[in-house]
């Protein structure tokens, strides 16, 4: 049955997918930017609902947005798909910092563009952390929230990555707040598994972290701190106890 239902999530994610990305082309000559984030990101909304539908994944959000401390930068941890579709529709309107390649895959990538992204080439390490910090302060001024993955890959749970400053730094400099977002979303949404597992993901927000007077450094590590042991703290998501799909694998070899 889990596997069954997770097939029919991926069909109705992909086909629902490649229709909003169509629209998404359709609609980005002839209307705001406004306008186009809202409709776009209704794909965003319904894959919430379709996997709540197809594989009992739901989620509790603890803490508030702030709408009075907005623009700021959002930095997440980053462990799934599940959290790149939740946060673009949540802190609404808002730019995400990716690879530019994501921008070629047809239908997807098309949508994805029309949210005014900040799209890098990992190629050009230097040009891209240029382009982060010009266009990600561009983006605030323009009244648009900023989403940064400061490990800058999905990272297996239990891992900490490497939590880049550009996002504390980008904050520093355009004097706005950082909100932290902590998850367990890969309990239930592994990344790169096919099943998807029921339970309820916990998304955690801090209070906007202020930056003034503060470094870089001294700014990432804070956010670090509180976004890891906020994930120590949460509990299991999946209904079946089971943190990871490894897991399943090791009690069927036993």
């Amino acid at each position: 049955m889990l596997y069954l239902r997770s097939l029919i999530f991926i069909i109705g994610h992909s086909l629902t997918g490649a229709l909003f990305g169509l629209i998404a082309v359709i609609i980005r000559p002839f209307l705001p930017y406004s306008w186009r984030w809202r409709i776009v990101t209704l794909w965003n909304r319904f894959v919430m609902v379709w996997i709540y539908l197809c594989c009992g994944i739901k989620f509790n959000i603890i803490g508030k947005r702030h709408f009075d401390r907005y623009p700021c930068v959002v930095l997440a941890k980053h462990q799934s798909t599940w959290e790149t579709m939740f946060l673009q529709y949540y802190f609404g309107p808002v730019s995400t910092i990716l690879k530019k390649e994501l921008l070629r895959i047809p239908f997807f990538g098309w949508g994805l563009a029309s949210l005014r992204p900040v799209a890098i080439d990992r190629k050009n390490p230097i040009q891209a952390l240029k382009d982060v910090k010009t266009k990600g302060i561009e983006r605030l001024k323009e009244g648009n929230n900023l989403l940064i993955f400061p490990e800058g890959t999905r990272m297996p749970l239990g891992t900490v990555g490497n939590y880049a400053r550009s996002g504390a730094d980008i904050a520093i400099s355009a004097g706005v707040p950082i909100v932290a977002v902590a998850h367990n979303a890969a309990e239930c949404w592994p990344h790169k598994h096919f099943l998807k597992y029921p339970g309820t993901i916990t998304v955690v927000l801090s209070e906007p972290i202020e930056t003034m007077g503060k470094d870089r450094k001294e700014l990432t590590e804070e956010v670090k701190n509180w976004i890891e042991s906020e994930i120590k703290k949460m509990p299991t998501a999946r209904k079946d106890g089971v943190r990871t799909w490894e897991d399943d694998k090791a009690e069927a070899s036993s």
